[in-house]
């Protein structure tokens, strides 16, 4: 606990002291930009807002931007400390916010110990944000402060004390009740507790369908019933039972469901064996809970159980709400978060934790069994796919019952939010757009590969292929439920059988390699190798591409590919090519980062050709810049010369190519180097396709910037094969697989078009 204590004080104090800062999102770096980022050009958006307030929304961070207001009188644990040592609290509040959503956050702690008073600062603030997360304000002004700014303002008012946690203590609930096959109106639910947090879990579990007359709840006197006179209030009154119990005890006998949210330990073990078959226990009191996981399975072996810890499973956390709510309330700028939309979080949660769990979640949690089960009834907080699927349940929850201003297209609203999680789904985006409009049918040879399995379902999925995985169908189905994962739409071919079509292909290897020493029983033998069999399949047009590697190494992989595919006409060598994004600037192509180890001066043209023709093909306008370690001549040496021949190759076969070279890297991206030391170049502005000198350079900078840059980066994509050929980096993950599936896809399409 010391070490807790020095560790968080440490964190909090050292560089930038707290966890927030503010940063310009447009650039003032000059007089122009500083004219029109204030006086006199800050006077134009002033006039269309005066005229329009909605305009706002287009012209301010208003539509980004949440306020998180406390009061300071109910801090966490810490109880009434004020405003100022909620600070560090409400601080946190934002950084989840930026994290998980990308929602801006102004924390806003105010010496306003009434409620008028908090309700008439919200007031005054609201032309300042686009809604308001109310926190840690003790109960009942919590209720009443959100019940009156809900009726006074125009923008979403949300208190996530209250909602936050009925919101994902819901979802465990519906999903916990699935797996023991009883339904949410048949069944007993105790609650202990009484404060905003219960009285909230208890109003929505009533929206989703739970019967009143069988829910008690608790407090410190025990039982809530009717006619009792002890510390009541109008929002208890409305929970008060017809019950003959008069303690936690008494009420949990027998009961399916127990909800705390009190304090810890308030129950025992004989409480808990007591309750009925498979009982479900969500003890969410925090940092300890009313009773302990342990404690429950010392008695019981049927009890699902959910805390609000993270050292158990099933943690009911909060960060699973509201970012995504405000995400989707913010994005078709609602004027409320409803009753509707609060239900829609629930089941959209709810749903998305019955879904195969991606790669990228397992690892984080050292690459642990995860499944829908009795230990994973809600998804992980570091589950990216939850922006993606909670918030659009609710803008779409806003849409339909009439409190958002816009309306947006659900499917392009889902893509946008995935390209939000970085600049790699950005260039993912509109490659996943094109794939889907004609799915090409991808041939992964590795069909037994669990990321393989798992990245098909999810190009089924996502719509973007039509994958084929080679490999026995009862061991490939074996395994795809033991990972938990529905192949519905995955097709699986077995080569063994098919000894017509396995023979046909293998004569046909055997036409073109009969010359090079091949035999017709080596060919045969071959084709009982995936690969060969993959590639088969795309060279006959029985498959649209192939995608393989994950656990090959890169030259197992290519060279079966040549073999049998072999290079396009006027081709004579292939070329890999890396996209590498960057947050807020141009996308990059790195060449040759996989196949040409020192390639001469005429392999480095054809590779910068190739790579042109691959931008060109992604309505990109390609600016090649050839990569050494001289400047035009600065240093003479072999090497450098070669990239300058190569540079006088291009120039003699493409004049209209933008390129030029020989150029160290920082000049080749950096647009002011070359206007001002050297403005003969040929380059209109930085380069975006980088053509490096030799296999180690490119290999490494794609490698450096992935490991150690900000950059994302997608591929590697073959160039210059007859077919689609992509061939993966070994050990790739799921979205590897997904993102270079969905390439392959966009490649067939493209040359279907030019053929």
């Amino acid at each position: 606990m010391e070490d807790r204590r020095t560790d968080a004080l440490a964190y909090h104090r050292e560089g930038r002291p707290g966890k927030i800062e503010v940063v310009p999102t447009k650039s003032v770096s000059t007089w122009r930009d500083l004219s029109l980022a204030y006086s006199p050009g800050v006077a134009e958006p002033c006039r269309e807002i005066y005229a329009n307030p909605l305009d706002a929304f287009q012209y301010t961070a208003r539509g980004n931007l949440v306020a998180v207001v406390s009061n300071g009188t109910a801090v966490l644990g810490l109880g009434n400390i004020g405003p100022l040592a909620s600070k560090p609290v409400m601080e946190g509040k934002g950084v989840l916010f930026k994290r998980f959503a990308g929602i801006d956050v102004f924390d806003i702690e105010i010496d306003a110990p009434t409620a008028d008073d908090v309700i008439r600062f919200c007031e005054m603030l609201e032309p300042t944000v686009g809604g308001i997360n109310l926190e840690d304000i003790r109960s009942p002004d919590c209720f009443v402060i959100e019940k009156e700014l809900k009726e006074r303002l125009d923008i979403p008012v949300f208190h996530d004390d209250q909602h936050g946690t009925a919101i994902i203590g819901g979802a465990a609930l519906l999903n916990a009740l699935e797996l023991v096959g009883k339904k949410l109106d048949e069944v007993r639910i105790v609650f202990s507790g009484a404060g905003a947090s219960a009285l909230a879990t208890a109003s929505h579990l009533l929206r989703l369908g739970a019967d009143p007359a069988k829910l008690i709840m608790c407090d410190a006197d025990g039982p809530v019933y009717k006619g009792r006179d002890t510390d009541m209030n109008p929002y208890k009154e409305r929970f008060a039972a017809d019950t003959p119990h008069r303690t936690l005890a008494e009420a949990m006998a027998g009961a399916d469901v127990f909800v705390g949210l009190s304090v810890a330990r308030v129950v025992t073990r004989e409480m808990v064996a007591s309750m009925a078959a498979d009982p479900i226990i969500f003890a969410l009191a925090n940092p300890d809970p009313e009773i302990l996981p342990e404690e429950v399975e010392a008695v019981r072996d049927d009890a699902i159980i959910a805390t609000g810890r993270s050292d158990y499973p099933n943690q009911v956390n909060n960060v699973l709400g509201f970012p995504f709510i405000f995400r989707g309330a913010l994005d078709v700028r609602a004027t409320v978060v409803n009753e509707e939309m609060m239900m829609a979080a629930t089941r959209a949660l709810a749903e998305l934790a019955r879904a195969d769990v991606p790669e990228a979640v397992r690892t984080a949690y050292d690459d642990e069994p995860i499944a829908f089960g009795r230990d994973y009834l809600i998804p992980k907080p570091v589950d990216s796919r939850v922006l993606f699927h909670v918030a659009p349940a609710v803008a779409e929850a806003a849409m339909r019952t009439g409190v958002a201003r816009i309306d947006v297209d659900l499917d392009e609203y889902v893509d946008r939010l995935r390209a939000s999680l970085g600049p790699g789904r950005e260039v993912m985006r509109w490659m996943t757009a094109r794939a889907r409009k004609r799915p090409a049918r991808v041939v992964l040879p590795e069909g037994h590969n669990e990321t393989i399995i798992r990245a098909a379902a999810q190009m089924v999925e996502e719509g973007v292929c039509q994958p084929v995985l080679l490999g026995r169908p009862e061991r490939v189905r074996e395994k795809a439920a033991m990972f938990g994962v529905d192949l519905r739409g995955v097709e699986i071919v077995y080569a063994a059988p098919l000894d017509e079509q396995r023979h046909a292909y293998a004569d046909i290897l055997f036409e073109r390699r009969a010359r090079k020493g091949l035999t017709r029983a080596e060919a045969r033998w071959n084709l009982y190798k995936p690969i060969y069999y993959a590639a088969s399949m795309v060279a006959n047009g029985d498959a649209d591409a192939v995608v393989a590697g994950v656990e090959a190494n890169y030259p197992e992989i290519l060279r079966p590919a040549l073999q049998v595919i072999g290079v396009e006409p006027g081709v004579e060598r292939v070329a890999g090519l890396h996209m590498v994004a960057f947050p807020n600037r141009e996308l990059l192509f790195f060449a040759d980062t996989t196949v040409n180890i020192e390639p001469d001066a005429e392999t480095l043209a054809r590779i910068a050709l190739l790579s042109a023709r691959f931008v060109r093909e992604l309505g990109i306008q390609p600016r090649i810049g050839m990569i050494s370690f001289s400047n035009f001549g600065s240093a003479r040496h072999p090497e450098s010369e070669k990239v300058a021949q190569a540079v006088r190759i291009l120039h003699r076969e493409d004049p209209d190519l933008e390129v030029d070279g020989e150029m160290q890297v920082d000049t080749a991206v950096g647009r002011r180097k070359l206007d001002s030391i050297y403005p003969f170049s040929q380059l209109t502005a930085a380069a975006n396709v980088l053509v490096f000198p030799g296999l180690s350079a490119a290999n490494s900078a794609y490698k450096l910037l992935d490991s150690l840059g900000r950059a994302e980066v997608i591929g590697p994509v073959l160039l210059g094969m007859a077919r689609p050929v992509h061939i993966l980096q070994r050990g790739s993950s799921q979205q590897d697989v997904l993102n270079l599936a969905t390439v392959a896809s966009v490649d067939a399409q493209a040359r279907r078009d030019h053929s």
